[in-house]
């Protein structure tokens, strides 16, 4: 195994490996060790006691974080007519039916989400082989096949973040910038780990959420209270 950089050598010290951190102590240390040219997204990872082969113990959804993550989204809207001009208000960055279906399997790319009408999941499932490997495919359990586009489209520009459990049972999403206060990072952190807790299904057995922790982009892992987070 490759012998870790001395920037991230230096960032560990202080870190006791073994240790789970209160919330608020673990954002601070991520924040202080955050030291790149750059605004660092800070990455929270849970590990699950699920097994997605399973589907009763699938975990997938979404949340709305209270501070947002940080991070503009190019929102794509398949809509028509007035569903079409309501995506269009509600500030959708790429609107359209047919032809914007023919222009992603020409390539286009440009957009982080994709909100559909019911009406038009015939148009996009036919786009599952391009969107589905990018995680874009819209999916009414995440709210991204709804007659409700206004709403969608707020959702994903005011912070809201999908995830699903991978097949290891690993859950993990940005909740924010090193550049966020000490205590919108807390908040987002204890949304996200109060939507994963209520989003347990109906199949899993034992520990259901066994681990999770905190990093920065470049900075280290920092492992969380479990029982901290779940009283508070």
């Amino acid at each position: 195994m490759a012998r870790p950089g001395k920037r991230l050598r230096n960032a560990r010290e202080g870190r006791e490996k073994d240790r789970a951190y209160p919330v608020g102590e673990a954002v601070r240390f991520v924040k202080e060790r955050a030291i790149a040219k750059f605004d660092e997204t800070i990455e929270m990872s849970m590990n699950l006691g699920v097994d997605t082969r399973h589907a009763d113990q699938n975990v997938r959804g979404a949340v709305t974080l209270p501070n947002g993550t940080g991070k503009s989204l190019r929102v794509l809207v398949f809509a028509r007519d007035a569903k079409a001009e309501e995506a269009t208000a509600a500030g959708a960055d790429i609107v359209g039916a047919e032809e914007l279906a023919d222009e992603i399997r020409n390539g286009r790319a440009d957009f982080q989400r994709v909100i559909a009408t019911p009406d038009m999941m015939p148009v996009v499932g036919r786009l599952g082989k391009i969107l589905g490997p990018r995680g874009l495919m819209p999916n009414p359990k995440v709210g991204t096949v709804t007659p409700d586009i206004g709403k969608a489209i707020a959702d994903a520009k005011g912070g809201q973040v999908q995830y699903r459990a991978e097949r290891a049972g690993i859950v993990h999403a940005g909740i924010g910038k090193a550049s966020f206060a000490e205590e919108a990072l807390e908040e987002n952190v204890r949304a996200f780990f109060g939507a994963i807790s209520a989003a347990k299904p109906s199949g899993a057995k034992g520990t259901y959420i066994k681990r999770v922790s905190i990093s920065s982009t470049m900075g280290p892992s920092v492992r969380l209270d479990v029982a901290e987070l779940s009283s508070g």
